[in-house]
């Protein structure tokens, strides 16, 4: 029988298996110490901090606004993209393949630019949008590799299985393969989740109301940069170490089920 097949994915979180006791405890002292020293820093000094806390809340709900709307058209973009690098058209191919190594190749903080600023000139959208669209694009090419390495790591004998019962290529890739696919592809998807959350940070520079950038506005109008900043630092912590953990939680359900 084929072994499974493994993806890498060397940005994002770590991710805080038990089969690895030295991250799982360093996700733990990580998680508890930042609540600890929020709540301390809330409770001991409640100016500015409380000040500040009450000011981010629309900050975090634009975040997670624009890291769900991109994370969804990622995967819409990847999953073309992974079918479009293993296609045997050459066209196709290569069309997929040029995708991957012009987005990889280029910062994502450029692409901001490029698309905002650069593309402004002839079609002006709104920030949130222009951000949005950065993401997704610059994220899509990401998870296309990742799609493509789920889906070769299906063994080629199921599509040849899929077609000896009727189906066409698309039906077999579809209802045979992807099924199969998803759960090597879950984990890694979750983890560049994870990853892209991060990097909304960057669409501040769109004047995008996010969570970086109402704690600038806060911090230039009070020059609390420390403390502003510290906050911030904690709250992008917290919630990368929630979704990390959340992450985790479903690989090892995952590996439970493949189990039994």
């Amino acid at each position: 029988m084929k072994e499974k097949s493994v993806i890498n994915i060397t940005d994002g979180a770590a991710i805080p298996l038990k089969k690895d006791p030295g991250l799982f405890s360093a996700w733990r002292i990580a998680f508890f110490g930042s609540l600890s020293v929020l709540a301390y820093l809330l409770l001991s000094r409640p100016k500015p901090y409380v000040d500040i806390l009450k000011f981010l809340p629309d900050g975090i709900l634009v975040t997670f606004q624009v890291t769900f709307c991109s994370i969804f058209f990622a995967l819409f973009l990847g999953l073309i993209t992974g079918i479009g690098r293993i296609s045997r058209n050459r066209l196709i191919n290569a069309i997929a393949s040029t995708y991957v190594e012009v987005v990889r190749g280029i910062p994502l903080l450029v692409q901001l630019f490029y698309i905002y600023y650069a593309l402004g000139r002839f079609v002006r959208v709104p920030d949130i949008v222009a951000a949005v669209i950065a993401m997704s694009f610059c994220y899509g090419a990401y998870m296309g590799e990742v799609f493509r390495a789920g889906i070769e790591s299906i063994d080629k004998g199921q599509m040849e299985a899929a077609r000896s019962l009727g189906f066409n290529p698309s039906q077999s890739m579809f209802y045979v393969i992807l099924p199969q696919a998803w759960r090597t592809i879950l984990p890694p998807v979750g983890n560049e989740f994870i990853a892209l959350l991060k990097d909304t940070s960057l669409v501040s520079i769109l004047a995008v109301a996010d969570l970086l950038r109402r704690g600038r506005e806060f911090a230039s109008e009070t020059f609390t940069y420390f403390e502003t900043y510290t906050l911030i630092a904690l709250i992008y912590l917290l919630i990368t170490l929630i979704l990390s953990k959340l992450v985790s939680i479903m690989e090892e359900r995952l590996r439970y089920y493949e189990r039994h």
